[in-house]
C-alpha cells in the first residue's frame, strides 16, 4: 500500500521508439526520488512511451497529490512545449480539478542547465571528460 503524498512531480519528456533513450530521464527521476523521498515522482512521455502525461497525472491525483509540478525535460521550448503541452495541461486540470498542476519552463532554458552544458562543452574542448 502506498501513502498519499500532497505533492508530486511529473518529469515530461518526448519519448522515443528505442527504450534505451529513456535511460538518462529515468536516472533524473531516480535522483529526485532519492533527494525527495516523500514526493511522488513520475516520468511521462509525449509519444512512443508510457505513461503519457494524462496517465501520470491521473495516477498522482488518485494517489492524493493536491499539488503537482510538471517539468518539461526538453532543451528548449519548441512546438511540443509551446503547443502540445498547454493542451495536455488544460486536459489534466479539467479532469482532476482537486489537483493543482503547475507547468514550469523547459529544463534546458534554466540558467543552471545552460551553465552545466557550457561546463561540459568547455571540458570537451579542453580534452577533459565529456
Amino acid at each position: 500500500m502506498t501513502t498519499a503524498s500532497p505533492s508530486g512531480l511529473i518529469l515530461f519528456a518526448h519519448g522515443a521508439r528505442d527504450p534505451r533513450w529513456a535511460t538518462p530521464f529515468e536516472a533524473v527521476a531516480q535522483s529526485v526520488r532519492t533527494q525527495q523521498p516523500a514526493a511522488a515522482v513520475r516520468l511521462a512521455y509525449l509519444e512512443f512511451m508510457a505513461p503519457t502525461l494524462p496517465e501520470a497525472g491521473a495516477e498522482l491525483a488518485a494517489a492524493g497529490c493536491t499539488q503537482v509540478a510538471v517539468l518539461p525535460l526538453f532543451l528548449g521550448a519548441g512546438g511540443h512545449v509551446r503547443k502540445d503541452l498547454p493542451l495536455l495541461m488544460e486536459q489534466l486540470r479539467a479532469t482532476h480539478p482537486g489537483t493543482q498542476f503547475t507547468l514550469h519552463p523547459a529544463v534546458g532554458e534554466t540558467d543552471s542547465v545552460v551553465a552545466a552544458m557550457a561546463g561540459v562543452a568547455v571540458q570537451a574542448m579542453n580534452g577533459g571528460p565529456a
